[in-house]
């Protein structure tokens, strides 16, 4: 273990000679492996090597016994030890987190406080590595999540992400050095320990060497991802002048969108992987994005800019809609009726020689309002895969003159219906359609 622990260091420049390296010790086999490994390799390193242990006070004398074994460990390997204690409990009420959440933050706010200047070594094993892809994955991520557990990340380095538990275990065995157990590490109470005690298993019974298989995979994952990277880096430089990307759209879709992320999380902005699709497309075709309150991405001529906009002050008249003749305009009238469908031929037979608009009226959700054009208006059109600003088809295909009175309907999940444009995907007839919702308009 100490040469392919050696060579993983050396081959990913982890360490330079003269560095000092501060191991983070809870008392646990994949610490102890990692404050063994880094104090036997120190001269051949050129390193100093410490230790530090945060206790988290939330089992009572079974924490205080960890700092004990780990200060012992440390005295005889002649490691200089701090420990540092902190309340978990508390912090999480104070900030509404689990405790879970609540220990990672405390105790990487005293890793980084404590290691300034420093190299601050944490002991993530393969098998940790797997089961944060298998956790990212359930809660969905793209490339960068499969990536795993980085190598490096500011001054925190980890020396043992291609080494297993099965491994460290042999290592320390072959020591006779004894390690704690974290009674919290027994429970399925946390979700990390479910993917452990019950995902990794199931895993071997397919593969018995899957954890050792997910090395290689996850680095070339890994090594894929810092190319994105780059190629990222590369198009920020050319393209970021303050909140803009111009010129952003003659580069791959990935590194688009990589971008877009980029001055979204700068700005501390939320975003998703449907709002990152989203803003690709305002950058290509053009449109407006809301991110959060009143900032908007703004994409066009293949440049997109994150701005603020205050919303126009203009009112909206609407009335709820009826079956029958409506009526919110002068000089004209949206007419509705519901009509049976026999089957989807017979509808597109019908539409293909009419003006008005066919919807599955058993698709429509809940109360349907009819109302004018309003600020952000968005509609997904029957037939497409992508949401579309309303504004910018307006300009595109509906005469000046009409603008001011054109029709929309919507329900409860939003815009169904654009006078002029169309219908939205979701209320589109297909071949289960049973009545149909006929919307057709008279201007007098």
């Amino acid at each position: 273990m100490l040469t392919k622990v050696y060579k993983f260091i050396n081959d990913n420049n982890m360490i330079c000679r003269g560095d000092t390296v501060v191991c983070g010790l809870s008392g646990g086999a994949d610490s102890v492996a990692l404050l063994i490994s880094l104090s036997e390799l120190s001269e051949k390193l050129g390193i100093s090597v410490e230790a530090l242990h945060v206790n988290h006070c939330l089992r009572g004398t079974e924490s205080d016994g960890d700092e004990q074994f780990c200060h012992e460990l440390c005295a005889r390997l002649n490691v200089p030890f701090k420990a540092i204690s902190c309340d978990v409990r508390s912090y999480a009420e104070q900030y509404s987190l689990s405790t879970e959440e609540a220990a990672r933050k405390l105790r990487y706010d005293i890793f980084m406080e404590h290691s300034k200047g420093k190299k601050l070594a944490t002991a993530h094993n393969a098998n940790d590595n797997l089961e944060t892809v298998i956790l990212n994955l359930a809660r969905g991520t793209g490339i960068k999540g499969l990536a795993g557990i980085p190598m490096i990340r500011g001054n925190i380095i980890r020396p043992l992400l291609t080494v297993t538990r099965k491994e460290i275990e042999d290592f320390l065995t072959k020591r006779s050095q004894p390690y704690v157990t974290d009674s919290t590490n027994l429970s399925d109470d946390y979700t990390r320990n479910k993917i452990r005690h019950r995902i990794l298993p199931l895993l071997a019974e397919i593969n018995s060497s899957a954890v050792e298989t997910s090395i290689n995979s996850i680095n070339t994952v890994r090594e894929e991802n810092a190319f994105i990277e780059e190629q990222t880096d590369e198009a920020m430089n050319k393209c970021r002048i303050k909140n803009a990307l111009n010129g952003l759209g003659k580069y791959p879709p990935i590194i688009r969108k990589r971008c877009i992320s980029r001055l979204l999380s700068e700005n501390r902005l939320p975003y998703s992987h449907k709002r990152l699709e989203e803003a690709d497309t305002a950058l290509m075709e053009g449109g407006k994005i809301n991110i959060s309150g009143d900032i908007y991405l703004i994409g066009s001529d293949d440049s997109i800019e994150l701005k603020k906009i205050s919303p126009q002050a203009k009112d909206v008249t609407e009335s709820p809609l009826i079956i029958g003749i409506n009526r919110i305009f002068d000089n004209c009238e949206l007419i509705c009726e519901i009509i049976e469908c026999e089957n989807l031929k017979k509808i597109e037979a019908v539409h293909k020689k009419s003006t008005f608009y066919l919807l599955d009226y058993d698709k429509i959700n809940g109360r349907t309002i009819l109302r004018s054009r309003k600020f952000g208006d968005k509609i997904r059109l029957s037939g497409r895969s992508f949401t579309s600003s309303i504004k910018k088809l307006i300009n595109e295909t509906i005469d000046a003159e009409l603008r001011p009175t054109l029709h929309f309907i919507e329900d409860e999940e939003g815009t169904i219906f654009a006078e002029g444009i169309g219908i939205a995907d979701r209320v589109a007839p297909d071949n289960n359609t049973v009545r149909c919702l006929k919307v057709s308009v008279e201007r007098h």
